[in-house]
């Protein structure tokens, strides 16, 4: 009898925690004000798993940190006048604190992956002072250990290397980081962000550093969306390797990559990183912005970008993405420009790396195709670059997938550029990726396209 009152006791009891979990949930999304879209998406996964769904919203549903564990906010400061005409994208970014755009003595686009690794290793070869490393993703593996060997050898030399991981993205490399120990030993200085086992106050295993930021010598800075695996770099041609893009900047934009890194640095060591500032950075014909976007910033600056640079389009929006789960507001946007007689693209893979997003997008493409607007699959190899055009005027180019996690929860970085040969280099590759992708999506069977309009449902949550 006493234990049938306990059971009974332990029983509800579990109910009425439960439930009053919920109401505090719902209480925090209110707080928030998330929008009802989220709230929706949120309080169908209470419906249909009540208990669960409260334990995934507090490692998935928390964006910006306003606990003492919290990265402090970046704030990108101007360190010469703007070089270039005022226009509603500059507008919006300084308003909200971002750097005005710099001149920069010289920019370099690589969608070559052989390029693009012969870079990497001359400027690791070239470096007299500095090599700092910020990246997702690195993988121990034949053409990492060609990386790790000129570290070494560079460090050995005296030139003093840091070198930060997302624990997440580089987790073969934090479960078994006796294979850094040769770099450690060299002087070579390693840290993982947010690990996943560690500062179990601080960690929120949802927000990722997705940054890829490669700095030499204070000078020069490689950056985009390749990180450190064979699957993006290479000494050889590989026709399966992904298709990606690795930049080169050399100037004055190299003080805010060199800000951002140091704040995400001084996050996961404690170590505060000061610029030299008898570094001369010299001017040129190359207008760059650096915008960061993620958690460390107050407000979602690099989004409201992105829906001022569409509104204000007006000949073309040509867009390369591996992942496309637009939210309503991105969606309306397209539609508006396509209506108003921009030439609206949208180029992604035929098939991306999760199976569950290829579900979830094909609604928002079909969408953009009921319209008249373009989707291009890519289906030579993995497509994993991230890059935006807007009209010859300016382009978005950087570690930005159009989707909630990149725009809302990761720790990004987006460069825009306002050069013309720049940007005519890049239409000319993303021409050629037309060149290998079908348009036009297959006729979707009744029970596919209601599984594909339920995944909106669910779309905040990827």
């Amino acid at each position: 009898m006493n234990m049938d009152m306990t059971n009974l006791i332990v029983y509800y009891a579990f109910i009425i925690i439960g439930e009053l979990l919920i109401i505090m949930v719902l209480g925090h999304m209110l707080y928030k004000r998330r929008t009802p879209t989220s709230m929706i998406a949120w309080l169908l996964l209470m419906i249909l798993l009540p208990y669960f769904a409260i334990f995934l919203y507090l490692i998935f549903g928390l964006r910006k940190r306003e606990n003492r564990y919290k990265k402090e906010h970046i704030r990108l400061k101007n360190r010469n006048k703007s070089y270039h005409p005022k226009n509603p994208l500059n507008e919006v970014l300084t308003t909200h604190g971002i750097a005005d755009i710099s001149q920069n003595e010289h920019f370099e686009l690589y969608t070559d992956s052989q390029r693009a690794y012969e870079q990497f290793m001359d400027c690791i070869e070239n470096a007299k002072k500095f090599i700092f490393i910020s990246t997702y993703i690195f993988v121990y593996d034949d053409l990492t250990k060609n990386i790790l060997e000129a570290l070494i050898k560079k460090a050995k030399e005296g030139v003093e290397i840091k070198i930060l991981m997302d624990s997440l993205g580089s987790i073969g490399l934090y479960l078994f980081d006796s294979k850094l120990k040769p770099l450690e030993e060299a002087g070579v200085e390693i840290k993982f962000f947010m690990p996943i086992f560690e500062m179990p106050f601080r960690n929120y295993i949802n927000l990722r550093n997705h940054r890829k930021i490669y700095i030499f010598d204070n000078k020069k800075v490689l950056s985009g969306g390749m990180n450190l695996s064979s699957e993006y770099l290479g000494a050889n041609d590989d026709p399966s390797r992904w298709e990606d893009i690795l930049f080169l900047v050399e100037g004055s934009s190299a003080e805010l990559f060199f800000e951002i890194f140091a704040s995400d640095w001084f996050y996961a060591s404690q170590e505060k990183l000061s610029f030299e500032k008898d570094t001369v950075l010299s001017d040129g014909d190359t207008s760059v912005q650096i915008v960061p976007s993620g958690p460390d910033m107050s407000k979602d600056t690099l989004y409201e970008a992105l829906l001022c640079a569409i509104y204000s389009a007006k000949k073309r929006i040509w867009i390369v993405t591996p992942y496309f789960v637009p939210d309503t507001s991105l969606v309306q946007a397209l539609l508006i420009a396509k209506n108003k007689g921009v030439d609206v693209r949208l180029i992604t893979p035929k098939e991306s790396t999760h199976l569950i997003v290829d579900i979830t997008r094909s609604s928002y493409m079909r969408e953009l195709e009921e319209v008249g607007i373009e989707v291009a699959l890519y289906d030579a190899s993995v497509l994993h670059a991230k890059a935006i055009l807007f009209d010859n005027t300016s382009a978005m180019l950087g570690s930005v997938n159009i989707d909630n996690r990149s725009l809302f929860l990761n720790y990004e970085v987006a460069t825009f550029v306002y050069s013309g040969r720049v940007i005519k280099e890049i239409e000319l590759w993303m021409n050629k990726l037309r060149l290998h992708s079908s348009t036009g999506l297959k006729h979707p069977s009744a029970p596919r396209r209601i599984v594909e309009n339920f995944m909106r449902i669910i779309a905040p949550q990827l």
